[in-house]
């Protein structure tokens, strides 16, 4: 094997067994919560020694958040797949849906958005829970140019009272989810056909030409596709940038 093809080997091998230690967290995580979820508990769930975490992280909060920027990855890949495949198109409410759909899928990001305690703990105080919805509102901003920019929003609303609007429906319909009583209570599918409906009749025009969809549709797929890109750059630095370092270190 050549020196290269020695490389890559041990490259794989790192990142299967980073994901398998994020697999581990995960699971631990939405079983006894953040703060109740230890190193060594992970290690033991992962099969590996405790001193190998700390060759892909330096802490439990670094490990957390290479955790959570693999599940927007996961968010992400979901999201771009199922609206490419709709025949509706990147219309507002085909994003909306699926948006809704992908999260839900993801069920720390879920807890994140909502701030579940029991499962992020003391986390939702610091720099990776502060920072999450306003990432998430640009999110929201940065579809909404898009759709405005092709005709498929309306346009007798500025920018940031739409960015407003569609973040508070979108966040209002998963907060409220687990106050309400069991005979109101949503199926997934219907909790994301209504979100989607509500942003639907709030923002989008009476009617949308073939057009006017074909152009969006080929915006959105630029865009999803390098927001997809990124991410998953972002997902390989955090699962070989501390380890690749710490094993040259070390040699």
């Amino acid at each position: 094997m050549t020196r290269a093809g020695g490389q890559q080997q041990d490259l794989s091998k790192r990142e299967a067994r980073a994901h398998r230690i994020l697999d581990a967290a995960a699971s631990l995580i939405m079983r006894y919560g953040y703060n109740k979820t230890a190193l060594d508990d992970i290690a033991r769930a992962a099969a590996v020694a405790k001193g190998t975490l700390y060759l892909h992280w330096k802490s439990r909060e670094e490990l957390f958040a290479a955790l959570m920027i693999r599940e927007k990855a996961a968010l992400t890949e979901r999201f771009r797949q199922s609206v490419l495949a709709d025949p509706e198109g990147p219309t507002l409410r085909s994003m909306m849906r699926h948006a809704a759909l992908a999260l839900i899928n993801t069920p720390l990001l879920k807890a994140e958005l909502v701030r579940n305690l029991d499962v992020i703990g003391k986390l939702a105080h610091g720099d990776l829970g502060h920072g999450a919805h306003p990432e998430r509102v640009t999110v929201f901003k940065v579809y909404l140019e898009l759709l405005r920019e092709h005709g498929l929003v309306r346009t007798d609303l500025s920018m940031r009272a739409q960015t407003y609007a569609v973040s508070a429906i979108f966040m209002g319909f998963f907060l409220v989810a687990p106050l309400m009583p069991d005979e109101l209570k949503l199926s997934d599918e219907e909790l994301a056909e209504m979100l989607a409906e509500t942003v639907h009749r709030t923002l989008e025009p009476g009617s949308i030409s073939p057009a006017q969809l074909q152009a969006a549709s080929e915006a959105f797929r630029q865009y999803v596709n390098r927001s997809a890109e990124f991410v998953q750059e972002r997902l390989q630095e955090a699962l070989h940038t501390h380890s690749a370092q710490k094993e040259e270190t070390s040699k």
